[in-house]
């Protein structure tokens, strides 16, 4: 399943396009943001359970922002497979 979904105004990127196939994240893609970390970010949690990522992930801040683009990921996951956490 492949879908793309917006991010909070607050993050630099404006959305992110994710492939998950059987529970494994096989592809992050973000839009806009900081693309080195970014693509970092999405070749780090390929072929990682959605869980997984989501527990890695989920409450990372970026400076004195109350979220970030990889925090972000983990709230879309965690809406989009409420069952995998």
């Amino acid at each position: 399943m492949t879908f793309t979904a917006s991010t909070d105004p607050a993050v630099c990127s404006d959305s992110v396009k994710v492939t998950v196939e059987d529970g494994i994240l096989k592809e992050v893609k973000f839009r806009g943001g900081c693309p080195g970390n970014l693509i970092a970010v999405g070749n780090l949690v390929a072929g990682m359970p959605v869980s997984e990522v989501i527990r890695r992930l989920k409450g990372i801040r970026c400076g004195e922002k109350s979220t970030s683009c990889a925090d972000q990921l983990a709230r879309i996951l965690e809406k989009r497979f409420p069952d995998s956490h």
